[in-house]
């Protein structure tokens, strides 16, 4: 998910879609274990969309609190 399309998105939106990325790489790192996963990369791109969304839920709730 890009940085734009995140910034987009309420607070609301953005701890939403949190939650389901880290449901989806908790899923992504059990089925690797177990062997299943045929795209390891993907673990890669579910920790940086979670960091991303991480950044830019804690930017936009220190603009609201300084404003």
């Amino acid at each position: 998910m890009s940085t734009q399309a995140i910034r987009e998105l309420s607070n609301a939106e953005i701890e939403k879609k949190l939650r389901e990325t880290r449901e989806a790489h908790v899923n992504l790192r059990v089925r690797k274990q177990i062997g299943q996963v045929e795209q390891s990369h993907e673990l890669g791109k579910l920790r940086k969309d979670i960091a991303r969304l991480e950044t830019i839920l804690k930017e936009k709730k220190l603009a609201t609190v300084s404003a």
